[in-house]
């Protein structure tokens, strides 16, 4: 469950709320700029946007995880070797190029590393390189490379914004969370809309703290932060080669708690993923499946993500249509294929707090429906639009409140449980990435 329950009625009102969980750490600085481009793989005008997140000094103290797809992009294959080193100070970010299996690809990461070092006065291994985008695109190194003093001259304290900004490419809106540990605090952002389902990481995150946590116990906390969050998401199943959480200690206040440094920085995670959801492409409704009483945690989030993955149970949420037979469908179909010594007799599943199916067979009559059109109806973000020259422009670009489609499913098989987030499947998704490169 998110650690608030937020409503705002307007682009600004969201953005405001935004600002006032902005506040830099002490220790950091970010930068923009933005630059146009020709793609040389489809000769097009283009836009780039680099962004810089900078310490004032590099720190020993630094998690991340990355992608487990077996394709990764270039700045994964580098971030891999930043763990081995003894400090970070930087990471460079670019969107919309994501720089995977391109030609020189791992060569033009660090050279973009070497130049950002460089303009920063720190070692070439001290930063650590990002890019989302297109898969299969080359970078426009030059470009990046004469841009780079650009975005290091316009690093300043203060806000992370820009930076929330600056990474974004088809999400909605920026995301910004933070939390208050003792003097200090930790404030991440996070870049995700589509080809999101985690595997040990997702999208790109970066989280920021001033708050000492030496490199062995942050990154063991960053591990179970992730798994219990950002890997209990899905919008569409799909492993990006680019997937990076980074967490960065400027070490300029003393942890009082490392226990509650850690719980921090867990809600700050999971909020995050709960961003990234209700912001993913065409998404309309998030769907939060909560399982109870499986046999192992492992049933318990597979089973969880088999639900939120089934495209048939997506199309109805989107409809607002209660088709609570291909929820249970997708049910069997997991537990036949995977458990099919679970005993499911006993399984019940509600929807909005409503039984829906117990003891075998569906509890419905015509005032559930009702109610169950109502909780779709009141968890939906905003109306389907119509498309405009054959494109659907979503309507909004803010969160309007962050209610989910709520699934409860008990398996009466245990004590296992796991809760899983994601969303459901629209015109505008398909729309959105029907059009990708074009």
């Amino acid at each position: 469950m998110p650690s608030t329950n937020l409503t705002f009625t307007s682009q600004a009102e969201h953005r405001a709320w935004l600002a006032s969980q902005a506040a830099l750490p002490a220790g950091f600085r970010v930068g923009t700029t933005r630059f146009d481009f020709t793609p040389s793989e489809a000769p097009k005008p283009a836009k780039m946007t680099l962004t810089l997140i900078a310490l004032e000094q590099p720190t020993p103290d630094f998690a991340a995880v990355f992608t487990r797809n077996a394709f990764p992009g270039a700045p994964v294959i580098v971030g891999r070797r930043r763990l081995q080193e003894p400090a970070v100070g930087a990471v460079i970010v670019n969107n919309k190029i994501s720089n995977v299996c391109a030609p020189g690809g791992v060569e033009t990461a660090e050279r973009i590393c070497a130049e950002t070092a460089r303009q920063l006065g720190f070692r070439a291994t001290e930063v650590l390189p990002s890019s989302t985008g297109v898969i299969g695109w080359k970078l426009p190194a030059d470009a990046i490379v004469s841009h780079l003093p650009q975005v290091a001259s316009a690093l300043a304290g203060g806000s992370v914004m820009p930076a929330a900004e600056g990474i974004v490419t088809t999400d909605l809106y920026p995301k910004v969370r933070r939390a208050t540990v003792g003097a200090g605090s930790i404030v991440g952002i996070a870049k995700g809309a589509g080809m999101i389902e985690p595997n040990l990481a997702t999208m790109l995150v970066y989280v920021l703290t001033d708050v000492a946590v030496p490199r062995a116990e942050l990154r063991a906390m960053l591990t179970r932060a992730v798994a219990a969050s950002f890997n209990t998401i899905s919008i569409d199943s799909d492993t990006s080669t680019s997937d990076t959480v980074l967490v960065l200690s400027s070490g300029r206040v003393p942890c009082p708690d490392p226990a509650a440094f850690e719980r921090a920085l867990t809600v700050v995670c999971r909020d995050l993923a709960e961003d990234v959801v209700r912001n993913g492409e065409g998404v309309r409704h998030v769907v939060r499946v909560s399982v109870s009483q499986a046999a192992s945690a492992e049933l318990a989030r597979a089973l969880g993500k088999a639900i939120v993955n089934a495209p048939l149970f997506k199309c109805a949420v989107a409809g607002n249509d209660p088709n609570v037979g291909r929820l249970v469908q997708a049910i069997g179909k997991h537990v036949g294929a995977h458990a099919p010594d679970t005993d499911v007799s006993k399984l019940r599943v509600t929807m909005g707090g409503l039984e829906i199916f117990a003891n075998g067979v569906f509890q419905l009559n015509p005032e559930k429906e009702n109610a169950l059109v109502a909780h779709l109806r009141s968890a939906e973000l905003y109306a389907s639009a119509a498309p405009q020259n054959g494109v659907f422009t979503p309507p909004i670009h803010f969160p309007p409140h962050e209610r989910c489609v709520e699934i409860a499913i008990s398996l009466g098989s245990g004590a296992a449980s796991a809760v899983i987030l994601g969303g459901d499947l629209t015109h505008e998704y398909v729309s959105e990435n029907a059009d990708y490169r074009s």
